[in-house]
């Protein structure tokens, strides 16, 4: 069953937490539900204990999507990786989450607007196997957990490009599946469409952001950060920018989860709940018209 699902950041982003930090939660879960969502990934606002999330939750009616974890496995082995995340693992297990957003971030400049995206880290060659025998290993103590790990790849991340996603694909077991983020594709140089035919069979988790393509290329020219892209709207809804989602989504014929809409923008700029309407109606578009919705 596909559903259609949202992420806080449009009200309030997790990096640059100025960009709607007046807003209260009570306000985003209300207009995501307002817009038609049925579920919402975690954000820094959100309480942390399940109690108190399934009850702020079930007062709007919406679901447990997910939450991103900040790995660093470049850091530390498997075995205390998953040590720190147990809480963040549990608290999406109680609250009837089915995958678990994972991101090496350990040497991540993705949150420092000081920084430019070409300063950003990269793996040597020979550091691949040990990354990905990591990654594996903490992928099935998620699985044993009753959850998916799905990797999240990033601007400003040491997996960022296409040949860094097959790299990270060919260094992990079946364990690790793939968040397709059709906005960081793009932005990363990669086709979104043809990331998701090659790895259709590990896809566990769709984020829908789209693209402004001159913004894009104004931030590749210029040499700006991934925050000063974000503030400069390099990303917006589906439909709204340059991805051809029809074509991504056909390329997924056999996905049964969520789509979820994570498109930061200046609040200030692009109204959220204008914008998560244009969204989502976009999105359920495209889903019908690749067969994924009726």
């Amino acid at each position: 069953m596909i559903r259609l699902g949202t992420n806080p950041i449009a009200w309030s982003n997790d990096d640059l937490r100025e960009l709607g930090g007046a807003t209260p939660l009570e306000t985003c879960l209300a207009e995501a539900r307002q817009a038609g969502f049925a579920g919402i990934e975690l954000g820094h606002k959100f309480p942390r204990t399940a109690p108190e999330l399934r009850a702020v939750l079930a007062q709007h009616g919406l679901a447990l999507v997910s939450g991103w974890y900040s790995a660093e496995l470049l850091r530390r082995d498997a075995v205390a990786e998953i040590a720190a995340m147990r809480p963040h693992l549990e608290l999406l297990s109680d609250c009837g989450a089915e995958v678990l957003i994972f991101a090496e971030t350990s040497n991540a400049i993705h949150g420092d607007r000081a920084v430019p995206l070409f300063r950003r880290p990269r793996l040597e060659p020979g550091d691949w196997a040990r990354f990905g025998a990591r990654m594996t290993e903490v992928g099935k103590a998620v699985a044993d957990a009753g959850l998916s790990l799905v990797y999240h790849h990033h601007m400003g991340t040491v997996v960022e490009s296409a040949e860094e996603i097959a790299r990270l694909m060919d260094a992990t077991g079946p364990a690790v599946q793939l968040l397709l983020d059709t906005g960081h594709a793009t932005f990363g140089g990669a086709d979104p469409v043809a990331l998701a035919r090659r790895y259709r069979d590990r896809i566990g988790h769709v984020h829908t952001k789209d693209i402004r393509g001159a913004v894009m290329q104004r931030s590749r020219r210029d040499g700006w950060s991934f925050l000063d892209s974000v503030v400069e709207g390099v990303f917006t809804v589906p439909g709204d920018g340059i991805v051809d989602f029809a074509a991504v989504l056909r390329e997924l014929p056999d996905y049964r989860g969520w789509l979820v809409i994570e498109a930061e923008q200046d609040p200030a700029k692009a109204e959220p709940l204008r914008y998560a309407r244009l969204g989502r109606e976009n999105l359920a578009g495209f889903a019908r018209e690749a067969g994924l919705l009726r």
